[in-house]
């Protein structure tokens, strides 16, 4: 069973190595956010490519928004340039860390969650459908989460690499398949 798998949001995490002096970029950067009263960090809003980029006083920055690693390699660029024009020393190739990748995908048929959560068992599985209407199945290799809902479609949480989404659905659906639940 091939399954499509659409990125829904990348969150990644640099550091430009020297500490930031918050309250004169927000002056600086058009679409930029600074209340420090509100949220520690400054919010920078990039439309293309459509991310936003959270500025820290120690240096650290974490983009969020991106769907794809690609977009925000593309989208730290942009904002390490524009920090450059400012006076500020930015490193020439960051080190940017994946931190999770949320996807969603879509088996195309209905699911029975209350059967499920029995047959999966207790220690993969959370489902509480009053406080959530989706069923919780943590993945060990990779360690993932993924939301499976009773349309068939399915979230995936967690991952550090898109492999890894790849890997965790083919495990749950083979554990479906095995137990004649799809």
């Amino acid at each position: 069973m091939d399954m499509e798998i659409v990125i829904q949001n990348v969150v990644a995490s640099s550091s430009i190595g020297v500490p930031l002096d918050l309250t004169k970029i927000s002056m600086s950067l058009e679409d930029a956010e600074y209340v420090p009263e509100k949220f520690p960090g400054l919010i920078y809003k990039l439309k293309d490519p459509k991310t936003a980029m959270l500025l820290f006083t120690s240096g650290k920055l974490v983009c969020t928004g991106a769907k794809s690693v690609a977009m925000v390699h593309k989208a730290v660029g942009i904002v390490l340039g524009n920090i450059a024009k400012l006076g500020i020393v930015v490193p020439d190739k960051p080190d940017i860390k994946v931190q999770n990748i949320v996807a969603t995908s879509d088996l195309k048929k209905d699911l029975n969650l209350n059967t499920i959560a029995i047959s999966l068992g207790l220690e993969k599985v959370e489902y509480e459908p009053e406080q959530f209407p989706g069923l919780v199945y943590r993945v060990e290799k990779p360690k993932v989460v993924m939301l499976l809902f009773g349309s068939g479609k399915i979230v995936c949480t967690g991952a550090k690499e898109i492999s890894d989404i790849d890997l965790a659905l083919k495990e749950i659906v083979r554990e479906l398949t095995d137990a004649g639940l799809i």
